[in-house]
């Protein structure tokens, strides 16, 4: 006998009895960020290596670590791990920048990084997220996150916090960094060979540690005092006063977390986490914020640009078990051909309807159209004698008797 061949570490099947959720969740995103203006964009799922290496950041561990990477044609490919690089790639190779501004898009879709696999992780995960490009007023940072937040109270969320930093521009971070660094060199034979790396490459990247020997370093006394200084300049200060006061002004609730600072290099001014009680300690639902510089980086024009992403597996891991669709009727009866025709007939009006195309006895067929539909129809032989059909409210159980061409406007549907 052959091995029975299972699904690779790391992914998972989406089961019938589970799909339903998933539909849940997408027709939700999809009328909500219509709402906003939102129009959906579906890219590749492969791309080349170098829009991730330039856009995602070589000092990032889904570079370095995680992306799933082959070679065809001498041409490096890879499995998307996001998909903001990708939405960026599209804007400007199709000439979306000559639109009028603001440009807003969403998406949906399956991404790919090799790690762990954990409660809501895996490593072909989904994420729903938003792109926005065009804007650099704080205004649309707020729409941005009231966006996030109005889609999980949708979804039926409400156990949420909003945590909010603001990592400045370039110029203002500069004197951050070279600070930072002062702070934490004496204990660099301390941390780990991934903080080693970002201390010379990106040092904001530092807080964004896993390693729980590094979190305690970070908490000393002089790191924590550089870390929650004031290094904004006045433009970037004001930017984020502005923010906050639109929240405010919309009773959004936020705390301000200073160690937030995501982890991908192109992020710049607000940066945002949306956070589940239920979730324990890998407990973001949402992430996102701004990253003015990236188009520009991957061959644009200077273009502002806001965004998001949710992990689908961790949403649908929070929501309450919903009921799936039923059918509108299953057909019971043992003259296969009648069933059939009657079948083809009401899904022509429109109906969802199934038939039994076995052998199952009567009682059988009834015990799974109550199973799977809103009304049996039954098609014994006094109902093919007289032309009739009986119909059964498979919830209330009443049944009424009617003529064939009657079946479909007494259905309560």
């Amino acid at each position: 006998m052959n091995e029975i061949l299972k699904v690779i570490k790391g992914t998972k099947d989406i089961l019938p009895q589970d799909v339903h959720m998933w539909h849940f969740v997408e027709k939700t995103a999809e009328e909500v960020f219509s709402r906003y203006g939102f129009e959906e964009i579906r890219t590749p799922i492969i791309e080349m290596t170098e829009l991730f290496s330039r856009g995602v950041g070589d000092t990032t561990d889904i570079v370095n670590k995680e992306m799933y990477t082959f070679e065809k044609n001498k041409r490096s490919i890879t499995l998307r791990p996001e998909n903001t690089a990708g939405v960026v790639r599209s804007f400007i190779e199709n000439g979306m920048y000559r639109q009028s501004m603001p440009v807003k898009l969403w998406y949906k879709g399956p991404m790919f990084r090799y790690e762990r696999p954990q409660a809501g992780r895996q490593r072909q995960f989904h994420q729903v997220g938003v792109e926005v490009f065009g804007v650099s007023q704080p205004t649309v940072d707020a729409e941005v996150i009231l966006v996030a937040i109005n889609f999980l109270k949708s979804l039926g969320l409400t156990d949420l916090e909003v945590e909010l930093n603001s990592l400045g521009c370039p110029k203002c971070r500069e004197n951050f960094k070279n600070e930072l660094k002062k702070v934490i060199q004496p204990y660099l034979n301390e941390l780990c060979e991934d903080c080693n790396t970002r201390f010379e490459k990106n040092p904001l990247r530092l807080l964004d540690c896993k390693v729980e020997d590094c979190k305690k370093i970070y908490q000393k006394k002089e790191i924590q005092k550089v870390i929650t200084s004031d290094f904004l300049c006045d433009d970037c200060k004001n930017h984020y006063e502005e923010l906050k006061m639109y929240l405010d002004k919309m009773n959004v609730k936020y705390a301000e977390n200073k160690l937030l600072v995501r982890g991908l290099d192109y992020y710049n001014r607000t940066v945002f986490e949306i956070k589940s009680k239920d979730l324990g300690s890998q407990n973001a639902v949402c992430g996102g914020g701004r990253y003015d510089n990236l188009v520009e980086q991957l061959g644009g024009s200077p273009t502002p640009a806001i965004g998001f992403a949710m992990g689908m597996e961790r949403l649908i891991s929070l929501l309450e078990e919903r009921q799936p669709n039923l059918l509108d009727a299953y057909i019971v009866s043992k003259f296969k051909t009648d069933a059939f025709i009657l079948a083809e007939e009401l899904r022509g009006e429109g109906l969802s309807v199934d038939f039994e195309m076995g052998d199952r006895k009567f009682v059988k067929q009834l015990e799974k159209a109550s199973k799977i539909a809103k009304y049996a129809l039954i098609l014994g032989e006094d109902e093919m004698a007289k032309n009739q059909i009986s119909i059964k409210n498979l919830e209330t159980g009443k049944q009424v008797t009617v003529n064939r061409a009657d079946c479909v406007k007494m259905l309560e549907l």
